[in-house]
């Protein structure tokens, strides 16, 4: 039965593409996605090979700037690409470096140890998908260039000038026919990366500047970030809101094996594990062995000390690695010459070998710091045990939890507005600020596909609470029933969010757009940050973006997202007339909007706009979360401060 496809299915079908065209058919598959996730990771690729040089012994500085016109100039002071004519290519070396996949010097050992960079492609790929590069290479006292459309070369390599410099200068412009949904750099996620890039590699000085962003002073808005103490001053970086258990991060540099590993942790007074973990500078969201190593010999070592020194002989609850881990603040970064990758987004580590090394370097180095640090130690033990008997209360509340649920049927919370299809991947649920507004949204909502559950208040502060006590928090609770998820244990006895029984595939945060519904909203980010950062990470967490004004003249109306919007429908409303007979009703909460609005506005799937929460930087997003929700009211402060003038406060 034909489908409507061709059926003259013969050899001419099948399409061969040559060079760079498999990238520009098929970018997501090299850069993840053509959103700003994959139009940022363009600079990160050609960043990463200014970094390999700087492993390789031979860069110290790298410059990122960005352009007016959202282009990306990246320029380092490495030995510059080599562009002597390649024996096998019969071409420049450096049009082979910037027109070929999978060439390079990153396969050859001798001359790149270690290499970063997750897909592999490297700067082939970025001039693929950029509708002009211009690559200036300074080598041998001498001054290389040669430009690029989409990949291909505009000219030959040639030969402009002499140089006392070194290094490799590559300029970049994204093709807007590839990245359609937006062209535009965001300044603080690149400064993230790069901020990352110098605590992992010490030493190497990291500039960032946008030339979009004129000062008062006529220069431009720039960062610099340089480490002397690598992983050190990261854990310092990340802890910095928090209040410390011991004055500073437990440190330990070794190269077991021929792979070079380096850790940092630190203990403070709150109850979460933060660990971070790195292979060739890549996140490794989804940790792997090198993490098992990690905290297998952190559990082993310091439970063999509490025993020898008797520290737990009056301990009536059972101890866990997770109460070794509560509180603990640590980054992870080793260098693999053939790291292997494995796990949902490919950023899990697999390598047997790194496990035992990194095993033998922790037990080895905080073996020899517990002994030479008696208080300390006793200090962490302490807080080991307090983890432990706070763990044994919170088992109680979740099986409490899981207990009413099965006690009460379905244990679907009584608020809770289901939708009557049960495929996860097609069901989505709003979280809405308020019974008034979750009402509204209940009579404007799609029955079908759409639940809502309405939240009373301010959830829990999750950020300063001891886990027990968000079990007994009624809002926290409804939305673990309602999601479908719980804290168990993993294959390897680790705790752990389970999803086997998730509902949604979409979960929506409904707030109001003024201070009381950003605060309500940061609430609960917080809590799926700590407690269910696997929905974040797998993508099913989004915010919903109500309107915040109706423009309306007579019958004609328009909604508007911000002031620009607003000013714009207002002089298109009036046309030839007077503005004040244009009426500008201002959204302070969804409650003041009716069902039909709230639906077309913010809920129907065709037109509304819903932004996906996603971790670009898990350690950035772990200090902004420990900043704004936490104890520590100096760094918050600055924090408001430093970031007023991007802030909308009514009136």
């Amino acid at each position: 039965m034909s489908n409507g496809a061709n059926d003259n299915y013969g050899a001419n079908n099948i399409q061969v593409l040559e060079g760079l065209e498999a990238v520009r058919k098929r970018p997501a598959m090299y850069i993840g996605d053509i959103g700003p996730k994959g139009l940022h990771h363009l600079v990160y690729e050609v960043v990463d090979n200014s970094i390999d040089e700087a492993l390789a012994g031979h860069c110290d500085t790298i410059n990122v700037t960005i352009l007016k016109d959202n282009s990306i100039r990246v320029l380092d002071n490495g030995r510059g690409i080599p562009t002597g004519i390649h024996e096998k290519e019969g071409r420049s070396a450096l049009e082979v470096v910037m027109t070929v996949l999978h060439a390079g010097g990153k396969f050859d050992k001798d001359t790149y140890k270690v290499s970063g960079g997750l897909h592999g492609v490297g700067v082939s790929c970025v001039n693929a998908l950029s509708i002009h590069l211009h690559v200036r290479v300074y080598r041998e006292g001498k001054i290389f260039e040669q430009e690029y459309s989409e990949g291909k070369p505009l000219y030959s390599v040639r030969e402009i000038g002499t140089t006392d410099i070194r290094g490799t200068e590559v300029t970049f412009k994204p093709d807007a026919s590839i990245f359609q949904e937006t062209q535009h750099y965001n300044f603080e996620t690149l400064q993230n990366r790069l901020r990352e890039l110098a605590f992992l590699n010490k030493g190497i000085k990291l500039t960032l500047t946008d030339e979009r962003e004129e000062l008062e002073d006529s220069t431009f808005r720039m960062e610099v970030f340089h480490s002397q103490g690598g992983l050190k001053e990261f854990v310092t970086f990340i802890d910095g809101t928090r209040e410390k258990l011991i004055p500073e991060p437990i440190y330990c540099e070794s190269d077991k094996h021929g792979i070079p590993i380096e850790i940092a942790f630190q203990y403070n007074t709150g109850y979460s594990e933060n660990l971070h973990s790195y292979v060739n500078n890549i996140n490794t969201i989804e940790g792997g062995t090198h993490v098992a190593g990690f905290r297998r010999a952190l559990t082993r070592t310091l439970k063999s000390y509490a025993d020898r020194q008797k520290l737990l002989e009056k301990v009536k609850v059972e101890i866990s690695g997770d109460d070794f881990r509560e509180g603990l603040t640590g980054v992870i970064s080793v260098k693999v010459q053939e790291p292997q990758f494995e796990g949902q987004t490919k950023t899990k580590l697999g390598n047997n070998e790194v496990s035992g090394a990194v095993d033998m370097t922790v037990g080895e180095m905080l073996d020899n710091f517990l002994e030479e640090n008696p208080k300390l130690a006793k200090i962490i033990v302490d807080k080991v045990v307090l983890a432990a008997q706070a763990r044994a209360a919170a088992r109680k509340a979740r099986d409490m939890v899981q207990r009413k649920g099965a006690m009460s049927g379905m244990g679907l919370p009584g608020k809770l507005s289901d939708c009557s299809k049960t495929d996860p991947s097609v069901c989505e649920i709003f979280l809405v600020e308020g019974d008034s507004a979750g009402g509204t949204a209940k009579q404007g909502r799609d029955r079908e596909f759409q639940a809502i559950l309405p939240l009373r208040g301010k959830i829990l502060n999750v950020e300063k609470a001891l886990e027990h006590k968000i079990y007994d928090n009624e809002e926290v609770r409804n939305m673990f029933t309602a999601l479908g998820v719980h804290i168990g244990n993993n294959e390897e006895g680790e705790k752990e969010l389970i999803l086997d029984n998730l509902r949604y595939h979409k979960i929506v945060i409904m707030t109001d757009a003024d201070v009381d519904g950003s605060h309500i909203r940061t609430l609960i980010l917080t809590l799926f940050f700590r407690y269910m950062k696997k929905l974040v990470e797998s993508g099913y967490l989004y915010i919903a973006t109500p309107p915040l004004y109706q423009v309306k003249k007579g019958t004609q109306f328009k909604y508007c997202w911000n002031d620009d919007q607003r000013d714009i429908a207002i002089k298109e409303l009036a046309g030839k007339g007077k503005e004040d007979s244009v009426h500008v009703q201002r959204y302070k909460g969804l409650g003041e909007m009716n069902a039909e609005q709230l639906w077309e506005t913010t809920m129907d799937p065709a037109r509304r706009t819903l932004k996906r929460v996603t971790l670009d930087s898990a350690a950035e997003a772990d200090r902004i979360f420990s900043m704004l929700m936490g104890d520590e009211v100096p760094p918050r402060r600055e924090f408001i401060e430093a970031n007023a003038k991007y802030a909308k406060i009514d009136a």
